[in-house]
């Protein structure tokens, strides 16, 4: 099943294909099994190609190709998308752009994202780490906010978690985090304050790295301010 649909897929790559793209691709490090290289714009409109449709989008999806796997987020209905195939396609995810695409294309999309990004953040895989808070990022960039109700609760766990983040080694879940806390402080004067006060031993801290977060994000949100 939908394989007349994938083969057609594959040919329409094969037209766009880009081998400097790829090729810079592997030099940085990002190694799929199949990249051919296709600008993200293109995808978009051979996305457009095609109804969204769940099984196409998981036969998309089950494959080790980065075209097929970003259409596959652009190709599933969002009202279809549940909870449990949220943890599946997670558990999945293994390049920053798949983690990126797949919450611009759609998790951001769901009723419940903001129950899945908090669920994730605290995960043990870097990478499901890095989809919750970079879905985080993303909703709060739309002006997404805790629900009042759980407010204190839901904040508190945010930004706990993105400072245990931080105090980790250099790696994705961490600039992942940074990112969350940057756009979560964007929006109002009193988030700015609440991610300061969590990280305001940084300031100060012996720890040249520490001090380097703390004036990354005030000089971000003295820009936003301005």
């Amino acid at each position: 099943m939908y394989e007349s649909e994938l083969k057609e897929i594959r040919r329409r790559l094969r037209l766009s294909m880009n081998g400097a793209v790829s090729a810079s691709m592997r030099a940085q490090g990002v190694d799929y099994k199949v990249n051919f290289g296709v600008l993200l714009a293109h995808l978009k409109e051979l996305a457009s190609l095609y109804v969204k449709d769940a099984g196409l989008a998981e036969a998309l999806w089950q494959t080790d190709t980065r075209e097929l796997k970003i259409l596959a987020t652009i190709l599933y209905p969002p009202e279809q998308f549940t909870p449990e195939r949220a943890e599946a396609w997670t558990a999945a995810v293994r390049h920053q752009e798949i983690a990126e695409q797949y919450c611009i294309n759609l998790l951001q999309e769901l009723p419940f994202a903001l129950e899945l990004a908090g669920r994730w953040i605290d995960a043990e895989e870097e990478y499901a780490a890095v989809v919750g808070y970079t879905l985080y990022a993303r909703l709060f960039t739309k002006g997404g906010v805790f629900p009042p109700e759980k407010l204190p609760e839901e904040e508190a766990h945010f930004l706990q978690s993105a400072r245990t983040a931080l105090l980790g080694g250099i790696s994705r879940r961490q600039r992942a985090a940074l990112l969350a806390l940057k756009r979560y402080g964007r929006q109002s004067g009193e988030q700015q304050a609440a991610v300061l006060n969590v990280l305001s031993d940084f300031q100060a801290s012996g720890d040249a790295g520490k001090r380097e977060f703390y004036s990354d994000l005030l000089f971000e949100f003295e820009y936003y301010q301005s």
